[in-house]
Formats: structure tokens, sequence, C-alpha cells
């Protein structure tokens, strides 16, 4: 009988291009791919470790699909990620329910993974965090059709006190350009038009391979793809980011002239704890370079509140940051104490009730910048990449180049007879709190 697998893919989109790769290899080994749980013979859960929240929802997932043992055809509970890369042991000894693990840096051994835990071994095989990519590897895209993730690199080199991302994934190791370039130039002639770079810190990608600071020459060379129309780039760390980078994306027209850049903070007090590099002038100076270049930018960023030691003056004076500095595009993280991080064993931390209303307050201030920003769009004719058609509205839905798939702004566009997929020119018409609408330009 040919096993029935089901991937169930948690956290990032990091995460999501290993699913899409272990499926690739489980498809290609024969075995049968399902989208329903229940008639899964073999379910594979990957999952993610950065935060309380989504350790609790990995452990969550891991006991629900284990039920399907009894209630449906469920034979072997597979674990993979970042979880398994960080606790192999207490997953083991305490969750019976599993049947087998495989850690960040092993998930190509998938289908042997899958192999042993069918014969009732119970196989662990959880070795370097790091994973050698390939343009070769089996993937099978689970984006729309239009649209993929490329991973540059994995891991991290830059030991922030609060993050575990080094533990679980390692240390900092780009791809080599010539990978990249041939992943993207594959997925182009399957009909990808807009590609998203992404790795921990992008911004430092080739340093390790190349002795130097290489993303403004791959952002060039993914351009010049043929078939990819967008280059959208995620996780630019703000201590790497260089002139030569801000050139690139300002006179490059199918770069996204949209900036994903994690500041965290903005006192240098708080900055200094958390071991980021640079102080709050440094980014100020920063942002008004890359606005100064490229005018029409949208830039988004994260922070934390809650930070061991966070006085509420501090948190006044971020708010003021964020009131000054009017970011595009903003989210918010309460402050999570990790296992084994310099932070969690940092004095005076913040009450969980603190955290979440200093949370609250910063997204309230955001929704009204927000607002603000997406007024300037209202008159400005731009490209717009349509994902849906809603019947009930008799509208287009789609995206800008300045809005990330799932994390950003929508567009809505109320005419024309349009396909999925398309790139229409469209004359912004209104704004909302995140989102937009227009008119297709005849």
């Amino acid at each position: 009988m040919t096993e029935k697998v089901k991937v169930v893919t948690l956290g990032c989109e990091k995460n999501m291009v290993d699913s899409e790769i272990m499926s690739g290899l489980i498809h290609g080994r024969g075995f049968q791919l399902v989208d329903n749980k229940e008639d899964a013979t073999v379910i594979i859960v990957n999952t993610c470790g950065f935060i309380d929240a989504a350790k609790e929802e990995s452990v969550n997932t891991i006991l629900d699909m284990a039920e399907l043992k009894q209630t449906a055809n469920l034979k072997a509970l597979i674990v993979s990620g970042c979880l398994t890369q960080r606790y192999k042991k207490q997953l083991m000894d305490e969750m019976p329910e599993i049947d087998g693990i495989v850690g960040t840096g092993d998930f190509d051994k998938i289908n042997h993974i899958v192999d042993e835990a069918l014969r009732g071994k119970r196989p662990v095989l959880v070795g370097n965090p790091v994973f050698n990519y390939d343009a070769d590897l089996p993937r099978l895209v689970t984006t729309p059709r239009y649209t993929a993730y490329v991973k540059i690199a994995e891991g991290c080199d830059n030991a922030c006190t609060f993050c575990s991302i080094p533990i679980m994934r390692g240390a900092f190791k780009s791809r080599s350009m010539e990978s990249i370039v041939a992943e993207v130039a594959n997925l182009a002639s399957q009909g990808v038009k807009e590609v998203s770079l992404i790795a921990q810190d992008s911004t430092n990608y080739g340093t390790d391979l190349y002795d130097s600071f290489m993303l403004p020459t791959l952002l060039n060379k993914v351009s010049e793809v043929e078939g990819i129309e967008w280059v959208r780039l995620h996780y630019a760390y703000p201590g790497f980011f260089s002139d030569e980078l801000i050139e690139v994306m300002a006179s490059n027209p199918k770069i996204c002239k949209y900036i994903d850049m994690p500041l965290q903070h903005s006192e240098d007090s708080i900055l200094k704890r958390m071991r980021r590099p640079g102080r709050q002038k440094d980014t100020r100076e920063l942002v008004r370079k890359i606005r100064e270049a490229i005018p029409d930018v949208a830039l988004r960023t994260s922070l934390i509140v809650g930070f061991p030691g966070e006085t509420e003056e501090d948190f006044e004076a971020l708010k003021q940051f964020v009131r000054d500095v009017q970011f595009d595009r903003l989210g918010v993280f309460a402050y999570s104490k990790e296992d084994d991080t310099p932070a969690a064993r940092l004095p005076d931390q913040v009450p969980d009730d603190v955290k979440e209303y200093r949370a609250n307050a910063i997204m309230e201030i955001q929704r009204e910048i927000s607002n603000i920003r997406g007024g300037r769009r209202i008159g400005q004719e731009i490209d717009v990449l349509i994902e849906r058609y809603d019947g009930r509205s008799d509208v287009y839905i789609g995206r800008s180049q300045f809005d990330a798939p799932e994390i950003d702004g929508e567009v809505f566009v109320s005419n024309g007879n349009l396909s999925i997929g398309e790139l229409a020119k469209v004359r912004i018409t209104h704004s909302y709190e995140f989102d937009l609408s227009g008119e297709v330009i005849a």
C-alpha cells in the first residue's frame, strides 16, 4: 500500500521552504502527499521553536495529530524543525506519541526517517543544524504559482541576547550565488513572477563564502532571470545596510521598493543589552538615507517591548521614535524569555501584563501611522499583482510591490477583466488602515 503523507508547517517562511523540499523528496520516493490529515498514514509536523507561543503551538499540534492514531489512519508521526533541533531528548522522552524526529540540518533524510518510523524504530536524526541547500533538490512549492520564497542563507552569527535562532539553526552560512540563481531560474520556468529572498540576516550574505558583502550583486543577478518581475528582500540587518545596497535597490526597477529591517528597539541602553550593533542616531540616519535615495520605499520593522530592564521612560521614548520615523509597516512582539539565551538571565524582567499592554499601545500608534502613510499612495499609478477575485463584491484583490505576501496590506481593484497572477496597472483612489483600493488603468 502506498503511504499517504501530510506535511504540517508551523512558523516562518524559512520553515515553509524546508517543508516544500521535504514534500519534493517524499513525492519522489513514491509516497502520496495529501491535504486532509484524516487520510494520512504518515504526518510530518515541521515545528517552530522561536518563542514560547510558537513552542506551545508546536507541542499542541503534535498532540492533536497524534490523536489521529486512534480516530483515523495515522501510523507514524514524525516531528522536524527547530523544536527538534533544540529539544530532541525532551521530545522523545516526554512525548511517546512521536515516532521519529529529524533536525534542521538533516531533513533531506526525511524518507529514511519515515521508513524507519514505519518499521517501529523511533529514529532520531539531529546533527549539525545548518542545512546545505542545493538547487537540484526537488521542491513542491506550496505558495500560489506566481510567487515563491528562496533561502539565500541559513543560521545567524549576530548573537543577540534575546534570540535562540543560532542555537536552533547554527552559524551563518550563505548559499552559493550559482545555486540561488539556478533555483530562481527553475522557479521562473514554472511561472513564478515574484521571488522573496529570505535569510535571518540577508545583508550579511556572502561574507562567509566570498569574504565580502555580496547581497547587492546577488540582487542584480536574480533580477536578470527571465520571467522574474519582482525581487523582494526580507530581514535586512541594519548594521550591514550599505550605501551600495541602497543604490542597487533605488536603481534596479525589478527590486521591490520594500525593506523589511527588524530594529527591535530604539533606545541605546536597551540595544546595548540586546547586543545589537549601532545606536538610535545610526538608525535615524540610515532611514533618512534610504528615504532620500528611494522616496517611494515602504519600510517595515519589528520591535520587542518588555525587554529586561525596559523602563517606563524607555517605553515612552520608543513610542516617540515610532511616531517620529513613521514606518509604513510595523510588527511588535512582547519579549519572550528563551531558554539558554543571555537575556533570560538578566535582572529586571518585565511582568507579562506590562509587556502585553506595551505591545498593544505601540500597535495603536502604528494604526494611525499606517493610515497616514497609505494615504500618500492616493493618485499614484502602481503595479498590482492580482491574487484572487471576490465574486460577491465584484473586486479583484492583490498586492503592490510595497506589500509582502501574507503579512502586509492588500489592494482592492474594482474594475477590469483581470487574471490571477497578472500584474495590473492600478490608479489608487482610496486608503484604509492597512489596505488600498483603486481602478485599473485602461
